[in-house]
């Protein structure tokens, strides 16, 4: 009989936006997972429940998708003017790797009032709307969470409405500043509309974007596809996956984000890959009528190998960035037309985005991008995982 035993460590579970995830403040994990590194990857890859050969994540916290199989670690700020620091990790479901690259939108909305509740928040007002300066530390990025506080506390409870959450909540206002930074090229192709070559498959018109989270986006038809399509149509279709991860490899490779093909096993977070269409009519997953005069485009998107019953919360500022630069693919299903806001359907329902776009000697930098999401504990005290998880370092 094994005598491992186990160990408990503070945690928090919550939604954020369409996500949700586990939620730690970096000190009270064990100290050989305070530091990043392999001992904190296999703890939370434990806590999470992976990798699981089954892809269900029993035994662990995750919900077998990539929306719910996330951590986010957060501590007071060592940046000026900042009050956290917030790290993301997608965990893999079925391989034991945790992907630190990038960034999770939705999340990011829970990253406000985990803060709060963690003490993390200095002067914090009694009533009204609490700014929480968020420093991203893994795309090294500035968030502003507007989170609305009654008598102290974060007010959760609310009418706000998210296509893609079954209950109301309070608004959380996000605001990305400068997600690309002006040193960084918002198309790092350099161009609006590349030809992106994928041998054996064929070759598409893209528009590549940095904003957000580095994304891919492709014209629906030019994929066999409406754009209108909810998760099992695609998700369902193995050999329609596999094309996908082989468009998304090449399109990372023309990025700049890796160097050979075989680098995007292990960069499955970023990029995302995205196939846009003009406004249709359609039914989302929940029966909701969505119709063509509410939207200005469709847009569907996979994460981590599936697509997303919603709309990732990063992939929604590459959507209101490009959507905002006349001349992308983007942009031109909008109308063509300059904008600084749209709505676009996804599987769930619809969202309204927007983002404040400059052009300076014919290079293009955004300000700002901006959208709305909601957050909820749903549970707070320990998570327990087998001492023998990080006992080897």
């Amino acid at each position: 009989m094994s005598n491992i035993s186990q160990i408990q460590i503070r945690a928090t579970y919550m939604r954020g936006g369409t996500s949700k995830g586990l939620f730690f403040h970096i000190p009270d994990l064990p100290p050989k997972a305070q530091v990043a590194g392999e001992a904190r990857d296999k703890l939370l890859l434990r806590a999470v429940g992976s990798p699981d050969p089954y892809g269900k994540q029993i035994d662990g916290m995750g919900g077998a998708t990539s929306s719910t199989s996330k951590a986010v670690l957060v501590e007071k700020s060592k940046k000026e003017n900042h009050d956290v620091d917030y790290y993301f990790g997608q965990v893999s479901i079925d391989k034991p790797f945790m992907d630190w690259s990038g960034n999770c939108g939705n999340l990011s909305s829970a990253v406000g009032p985990f803060a709060i509740k963690c003490g993390l928040v200095d002067d914090v007002v009694q009533d009204g709307i609490q700014v929480v300066r968020i420093w991203q530390a893994n795309i090294q990025k500035t968030i502003l969470a507007y989170v609305p506080m009654n008598k102290g506390k974060v007010q959760e409870c609310g009418d706000y409405e998210i296509d893609g959450v079954a209950f109301k909540a309070a608004e959380i206002k996000l605001e990305f500043v400068a997600p690309v930074d002006l040193g960084e090229a918002l198309f790092p192709t350099g161009n609006l509309i590349d030809d992106l070559e994928v041998p054996g498959i064929g070759t598409f018109k893209a528009t590549m974007i940095s904003a957000g989270i580095p994304t891919i986006f492709l014209n629906a038809d030019e994929l066999g596809y409406r754009g209108t399509e909810l998760q099992n149509d695609i998700n369902s279709d193995k050999a329609a996956l596999e094309k996908f991860e082989t468009i998304r490899a090449y399109g990372a490779l023309k990025l700049g984000l890796i160097k050979e093909l075989d680098e995007a096993k292990t960069r499955a977070h970023t990029p995302k890959i995205a196939f846009v269409s003009p406004p249709q009519s359609y039914t989302a997953s929940s029966g909701k009528k969505v119709s063509v005069n509410e939207i200005d485009l469709n847009v569907r998107a996979l994460s981590m190998g599936q697509l997303h019953h919603a709309m990732m919360g990063t992939a929604s500022v590459a959507i209101g960035c490009a959507a905002c630069v006349p001349g992308t693919l983007v942009n031109l299903l909008c109308g063509g037309e300059q904008r600084d806001t749209i709505i676009f359907g996804h599987p769930s329902g619809i969202l309204k985005v927007g983002a404040t776009i400059e052009e300076v000697d014919g290079k293009f930098s955004v300000t700002k991008a901006s959208m709305s999401r909601s957050a909820r504990i749903i549970m707070d005290g320990f998570v327990y995982v087998p001492s023998d998880t990080i006992d080897s370092f």
